[in-house]
């Protein structure tokens, strides 16, 4: 692969005395979709909030363009150009979807990102945030409300995009309605990483995966090289394997 966007190397990750990741290697090149699999507890969140300076991490275990950035703080790693889209969404309850977007909008202005994403881009993304866009956010669904909170990520303007169960508890048009946006936030040059419950879907919407199992890789690979026999194992045990 072309040199990475964004790396970890030996990263890890505490929760005070527990120790929730055990040196974990990662890498996405520019535009590349990367799904992070694993059952519940792996680490795939936690490692999303080390990138994000959530936990404390040493400088050199998180890259961007080479450039070591771990533990650098939140507001300051959305001004490098990584953002999230958090599990659970985390809107602004009581404001509009506009009114929702326009912080994101404020924000990229005020830490000096540029980028191709306006209000008027993301509508065209999302036809819904259009329609929706004078509508507390709190009367939205599920699925309408994971759509604001992707394009509040977007539009500050990230060169790498973190998704964390972005399908989490949607109905299955919802989820492929999503997903079909994917190819042209790539388009933009942006960088995206999936942590997905969905094996199928994980493997089918990125280019290369990496399984967690209790705070380790257990398998990388080539998303459509990897079978299911190697992701069960992976899933449960055995050792580390790349295909």
């Amino acid at each position: 692969m072309t040199d990475p966007v964004l790396s970890t190397h030996a990263l890890v990750a505490r929760y005070g005395d527990f120790q929730a990741l055990y040196g974990v290697d990662f890498q996405i090149a520019e535009a590349e979709a990367v799904a992070l699999i694993g059952a519940n507890g792996a680490g795939k969140s936690t490692f999303l909030r080390a990138i994000m300076g959530l936990l404390p991490v040493a400088p050199d275990m998180v890259r961007l363009a080479g450039q070591p950035i771990g533990g650098t703080p939140t507001d300051r790693m959305v001004q490098k150009g990584i953002a999230i889209v958090p599990e659970g969404r985390r809107l602004f309850t009581g404001m509009s979807v506009e009114d929702n977007l326009r912080v994101a909008v404020d924000q990229a202005e005020r830490l000096g990102r540029k980028g191709g994403w306006s209000l008027a881009r993301l509508q065209q993304l999302f036809p819904i945030l259009r329609d929706k866009a004078r509508t507390p956010v709190q009367s939205l669904s599920g699925g309408q409300q994971q759509m604001v909170s992707i394009g509040r990520a977007l539009l500050c303007q990230p060169r790498v995009l973190l998704c964390d169960e972005i399908s989490l508890g949607l109905a299955p048009k919802v989820i492929r309605e999503i997903y079909a946006a994917l190819p042209e936030i790539r388009a933009q040059g942006t960088s995206v990483v999936l942590v997905e419950q969905d094996v199928g879907l994980a493997q089918s919407a990125s280019d290369r995966l990496y399984c967690m199992l209790e705070g380790r890789v257990t398998l990388t690979g080539a998303s459509g090289a990897v079978t299911r026999e190697d992701i069960g194992r992976a899933y449960f045990g055995g050792s580390h394997a790349m295909v």
